[in-house]
């Protein structure tokens, strides 16, 4: 059983085209704004024309985040003269980028690996470096399409056990967020959530193995829980541990129900049900297994509660 607390760090860089192997979870570096890489030829086109056709000098530039969006660690549109975060789609051909996302939600587009081959998600990436500013994420990618993906383009890292790829993490800012997940069999789910977290900017602490079957280890930690801005809730089987957790807290809680458990669990309908009639008021609830739509949530409160600090 690993210990009770992480802090989940950003994924190293590869060498030598070959994921670097996984940093220990009790480590928190933040890794430093890499340098967008060279497009890949196949792409020079596309990527030349800009967005929607137009030419990248022809897209609006935004104005630099102020202080409390910086302190906050959430996206922040392009500064004048950086790559475009204009409005606009990039026609690849197999694909069309949204590279208007990062304006109106303050991160780009997230890339989802599973059915894409490692020249697409190749091709996927190198257009949100050179027109977007933001953290570069690719969800759900094995080992072997990591490298390959990496092989083609510099400067990423790879996370094996979130299974993330990540260009330009975001460095931690205010927003004090809680990964806490029952049970060991949760840890996947729990470390996709805190590692897509960490590379938006959130500083994200992880608890491990807090499960109600030893309710002890949920109330040891409540002072933790208690002192979050948010607090995302990783359980399987009866999903309980939202509920509890939702009792003790004041902030925001995002429940995940994860496909843990045994016949009756039915693959995690069993906790995405219960979590939902969840008597502790005001939790919510994403999709089973989704550690990445949890940590999407968290950097919208995140993002809100900056622009409030921002407000005259």
């Amino acid at each position: 059983m690993t210990g009770p607390t992480d802090r989940h760090p950003v994924p190293a860089p590869a060498v030598g085209g070959r994921p670097s192997p996984p940093a220990e979870d009790t480590a928190a570096p933040h890794g430093a704004t890499a340098t967008p890489p060279t497009a890949p030829a196949s792409l020079g086109e596309a990527l030349a024309s800009g967005a929607g056709g137009r030419s990248p000098s022809s897209r609006e530039n935004a104005g630099a985040p102020g202080p409390a969006a910086a302190d906050q660690g959430v996206g922040a549109p392009a500064p004048p003269g950086a790559a475009s975060a204009g409005e606009g789609v990039l026609d690849l051909g197999f694909a069309r980028l949204d590279l208007g996302r990062e304006r109106r939600q303050g991160l780009p587009e997230v890339v989802y690996g599973p059915g894409k081959t490692p020249e697409q998600i190749s091709a996927l990436v190198a257009g949100l470096l050179a027109h977007n500013s933001g953290p570069v994420l690719v969800t759900r990618v094995g080992p072997e399409t990591a490298g390959a993906v990496m092989s083609r383009t510099a400067d990423g890292g790879y996370d094996p056990e979130a299974r993330l790829l990540v260009w330009r993490p975001a460095p931690a800012g205010a927003f004090d967020l809680v990964v806490a997940a029952a049970g060991t069999s949760d840890r996947p789910v729990a470390v996709e959530a805190a590692a897509v977290a960490t590379a938006m900017g959130l500083a994200t602490t992880t608890l491990h193995d807090v499960g109600v079957a030893g309710l002890d280890r949920v109330l040891a930690v409540r002072e933790r829980l208690q002192a979050a801005d948010a607090v995302i809730v990783v359980a399987g089987m009866e999903g309980a541990l939202a509920s509890v957790v939702g009792g003790l807290v004041r902030c925001p809680v995002v429940a995940v129900p994860t496909s843990t458990g045994y016949g009756a669990s039915l693959e995690g309908v069993t906790a995405l049900l219960a979590m939902h009639a969840s008597c502790a008021a005001g939790v919510t609830v994403v999709n089973i297994d989704s550690g990445f739509g949890a940590a999407a949530a968290a950097h919208r409160l995140a993002q809100a509660m900056a622009a409030r600090a921002a407000r005259p």
